[in-house]
């Protein structure tokens, strides 16, 4: 039987011992860790690791976790233990750009996204066979100026029945309210389609256009109650020419935004992204370890 991957996740005042302390627990316990990144950030002081383990000696994971305790007490350290194999519950948001859905969709339907998605939840009806068809619960929610408040109740509610870990805005073109955003912290991803923060507003690529750029892009966040401007996951960028047209530089950005969200998205669900601050810390997965994460 192959070792079951766990991983383990640590972030704390910056200080010495910290990797020694870890990775000689871990080796009291018989483990072999077989992925380790970190990162010390000398301006908030504040350290950040990801560490991959296999426990080759046979010790239950609840133990490891239950002793583990005075470890991270010694450091005063926010972590976590996640089993490497369990898959992240996630719900989906979307509103009539249908792109980076189909595109998350595709990604889960053939494993290079290995998610659950316990439904997803639009204001329009434009997608319902679409997610009806992939055997996924679909749940319509209007939302007015007038009924905003009843919405996200029931959105909330969604979220508890759905037991989802995850929301992603794969364009949902509804400002979520501040309520919403700091219960949900660190837990809500959106795809901004711009370059964040050159062009911002309804109409991006358009204003894009009309200043003549050369790149264009898109930006994957958290939400947090600034909008759009929760810490950054993900960017990627895509060269254009003046003989390109807005409706090209709409075509292009889609391409890249989906990619984006998808890279965001794979980056969260492996445990791999830390809050600092107004910031993340994103570790990439390592070369040895990639090919249980691949995107495909």
């Amino acid at each position: 039987m192959t070792p079951r991957n766990t991983v383990l996740t640590v972030s704390c005042k910056s200080t010495r011992g910290i990797v020694a302390a870890i990775s000689n627990y871990l080796a009291e316990k018989g483990c072999n860790i077989v992925d380790s990144s970190q990162f010390d950030d000398l301006e908030s002081d504040k350290f950040f690791m990801r560490i991959s383990f296999i426990s080759e000696a046979g010790t239950e994971i609840a133990e490891i976790v239950d002793q583990f305790a005075p470890v991270a007490k010694k450091f005063d350290m926010e972590h976590q233990f996640y089993e490497g194999d369990k898959r992240t519950k996630v719900l989906l948001m979307v509103s009539r750009f249908g792109h980076c859905l189909n595109d998350l969709l595709y990604r889960w339907k053939i494993g290079a996204l290995p998610i659950d998605i316990v439904g997803v939840v639009s204001n329009h009806f434009d997608y319902q066979k679409v997610i009806v068809n992939h055997d996924i619960p679909f749940h319509h929610i209007k939302v007015t100026k007038e009924n905003k408040p009843q919405a996200e109740a029931r959105l909330m509610e969604v979220v508890e029945q759905s037991g989802a870990e995850l929301i992603v805005l794969a364009r949902y073109m509804q400002v979520l309210s501040d309520a919403v955003c700091k219960k949900m912290s660190g837990r809500i991803i959106n795809i901004h389609h711009s370059f964040l923060p050159s062009f911002k507003g309804a109409n991006p690529y358009k204003q894009a256009f009309e200043r003549g750029v050369k790149l264009i892009g898109a930006t994957a966040h958290y939400v947090t109650a600034d909008l759009d401007e929760g810490p950054i996951i993900e960017q990627d960028v895509a060269r254009i020419t003046h003989a390109q047209s807005a409706e090209d530089y709409v075509s292009i950005g889609r391409d890249v935004e989906s990619q984006v969200l998808a890279r965001a998205v794979h980056a969260h669900i492996h445990h791999r992204t830390f809050m600092n601050g107004n910031k993340t810390i994103v570790f990439p997965p390592s070369p040895g370890s990639y090919a249980s994460e691949r995107m495909g």
